[in-house]
């Protein structure tokens, strides 16, 4: 039996270049290549998104793509911090002050002396006769200042009653519920079709939730002088974006899991949906990862790693003195002279469907995911060196689309969308990688694209970002170009390899196979393949005939109607998530079950119980 074809029927979220549904955000990457129609509604949307006139140009681009860090995440010039400092005190020179007290601290340290200013003793004179250490509130000027941030004035939490909502999660909400307008397709109509357990959801983050509502306000919370709340903790796990999907826009009830690798996050997911539908385990995978990492903490910890573009190194780039700003536009330099990656948040989704449910439903096809590959380096010195498991996993994928295409698909009509997390060591080791795998394959000019260059480092959904704009080069035929470098660095390899420097027109027949890679911290190295919707429908003519194929695209045309519907409507900055929260509650009470299938109220399908999961009987 043939293994079943992942398909991508729907795809969404939200990251520097704007909405991914409807390629807004893959259009802003290209911005420069488009005709003066197609600048005219990326321009319109994304002021719509961002709650400007749509005339307004300048303000639209310069609020969007990698840029300097918005006050709205903080200032910074005057970053809030603490510094410890000795108050100097001995018995001829006391150091004193007053103090309320209710403020007392429970344990009251033995160098103070205390004397009440009143009758009823609220207020008290301290006196310190030994040196005193204490923290004061302070601000600092952060080393790095530019990111990859969601466009200026957007916020995701504005668009429903995000109340203690992490910014990772609110990214999930929304896009999540993009991915699923996306389709044109009511998801009701989808569960209808199915069981309610043929879904599975993968989503999750990298660096958990580390903002105040999650676990960075929880593992402040004693060192702030305040108190964790009963929800910091359970929102901040890893898995809630997944969490998130199931209980507040699918409703669902089918498998559920949150895979991490670190900056292959999303394609470790990714593989995981593509599995459930490939062996027929799942009819319908949700997909995606997201990401809110630009907060001072963490940013301070990627900066103590040496691994983040600080303002002083990029100043060493440009040739600038130490009161000049650099160009915080091209912080993000993949396969140029660089000095490290620039942080960045994102929530990305696709819906993956299973061939015959796609065709029932006349979802539209955007692509299809026929393997993603995962290996490991074997033993290292340093774990955050590269390794072998990335040549094994681009062997692989490249091996895949020779056998099920042959070698003219994958030596013409393929492209590269690369990690390009722009710092000197994967410029170097990444580029040796595909060019050695080009070279073994007979591959003479392979074009590569590094979308980072456009919308940074979002860790987790990073692939996701990759996969996004992919989408939108097998619908347009332009690769969008690395346009923050002027030349490639002298020590990048390139035998073998075409980098797009600008925007690269590929066409229908330059545009049909994807190689999306991922290289994580810790040897966490993934590449999946993916076709274009033009290879896909050669594919499922051939499989189910050509007059079932043709029945389906009118039945698509209804799913087009009403996906191009909403976009209008988002592009206006309507986005209406779903956010069913307390509603459609499963009535426990009127569960059926027998032996052989279990019957829940308000799905129309049973899930059944009689699984032998292939084996014979023991």
């Amino acid at each position: 039996m043939s293994s079943i074809l992942p398909l991508v029927v729907g795809f969404g979220g939200f990251n520097a270049a704007g909405r991914s549904s409807g390629f807004q955000s893959y259009r802003r990457m290209i911005f420069e290549s488009l005709n003066k129609q197609e600048r005219a509604r990326t321009l319109a949307s994304l002021a719509g998104l961002m709650g400007l006139e749509a005339g307004d140009e300048k303000a639209v681009l310069s609020g969007t793509l990698v840029r300097r860090i918005e006050p709205t995440h903080f200032d910074v010039e005057n970053t809030p911090a603490s510094r410890r400092i000795a108050l100097g005190g001995d018995k001829s020179s006391p150091v004193s002050f007053t103090v309320a007290r209710r403020d007392l601290p429970a344990n009251l340290p033995a160098n103070w002396e205390l004397s009440p200013l009143d009758e009823e003793g609220k207020q008290l004179f301290v006196r310190i006769n030994e040196n005193q250490k204490v923290l004061l509130d302070t601000f600092e000027e952060m080393a790095v200042q530019a990111a990859g941030q969601l466009p200026n004035g957007f916020n995701p939490g504005d668009h429903y009653r995000s109340l203690h909502h992490p910014r990772g999660l609110q990214l999930a909400i929304l896009g999540a519920s993009d991915a699923v307008k996306s389709m044109g397709i009511p998801w009701r109509t989808v569960l209808d079709c199915i069981s309610p357990d043929d879904v599975s959801v993968y989503s999750s983050s990298v660096m958990s939730q580390l903002d105040q509502n999650g676990f960075g306000g929880m593992m402040s919370a004693r060192f702030r002088a305040g108190r964790a709340t009963s929800k910091q903790l359970a929102m901040g796990l890893n898995t809630m974006p997944a969490d998130f999907v199931n209980a507040y826009v699918l409703g669902s009830v089918g498998c559920t899991g949150g895979v991490t690798g670190a900056c292959a996050t999303f394609l470790y997911n990714l593989r995981a949906g593509a599995e459930d539908i490939r062996s027929g385990k799942r009819k319908v995978a949700i997909v995606g990862s997201t990401e809110a990492p630009l907060i001072p903490e963490v940013m301070d910890g990627y900066a103590a790693m040496s691994a983040l573009a600080t303002d002083a190194d990029l100043r060493k780039l440009e040739g600038l003195e130490l009161n000049q700003q650099p160009d915080y536009r091209r912080a993000s330099r993949p396969f140029g002279d660089n000095c490290g990656f620039t942080l960045a948040e994102s929530g990305q989704f696709v819906i993956l469907m299973a061939e015959e449910l796609a065709l029932e439903l006349g979802a539209e096809i955007y692509a299809a995911v026929p393997g993603v590959y995962i290996n490991a380096d074997g033993h290292k010195k340093s774990i955050s060196a590269p390794g072998a498991g990335n040549y094994i996993t681009m062997g692989k994928a490249l091996g895949l689309v020779r056998n099920l295409l042959g070698e003219d698909a994958l030596r013409k009509q393929s492209f590269v969308q690369a990690h390009g997390s722009s710092t000197p060591q994967n410029r170097v080791t990444e580029s040796r990688i595909l060019d050695q795998v080009a070279q073994a394959f007979g591959i003479e000019r392979w074009p590569v694209a590094a979308v980072k260059a456009y919308v940074g480092h979002s860790l987790g959904p990073a692939s996701g970002d990759q996969l996004i704009a992919t989408l939108g080069v097998f619908n347009r035929g332009i690769l969008p170009g690395i346009k923050t470098i002027d030349t490639l660095a002298d020590d990048v390899y390139q035998s073998h390899l075409q980098f797009a420097i600008q925007d690269q027109e590929l066409g229908e027949e330059g545009s049909n196979v994807a190689f999306l890679n991922s290289k994580g911290f810790g040897g966490n190295n993934a590449t999946a393949t993916v076709f274009s919707p033009r290879i896909v429908e050669n594919y499922l003519a051939k499989r189910f005939g050509v007059d079932r194929l043709k029945s389906w695209q009118k039945r698509r045309e209804q799913s087009r109607n009403a996906a191009e519907a909403y976009q209008q409507e988002a592009d206006q900055g309507k986005l209406n998530p779903v956010y069913d929260f307390g509603t459609n509650l499963i009535d426990e009470e009127a569960i059926e079950m027998s032996p052989d299938e279990l019957r829940l109220p308000g799905y129309k399908g049973t899930i059944k119980l009689n699984n032998n999961e292939g084996f014979e009987p023991f």
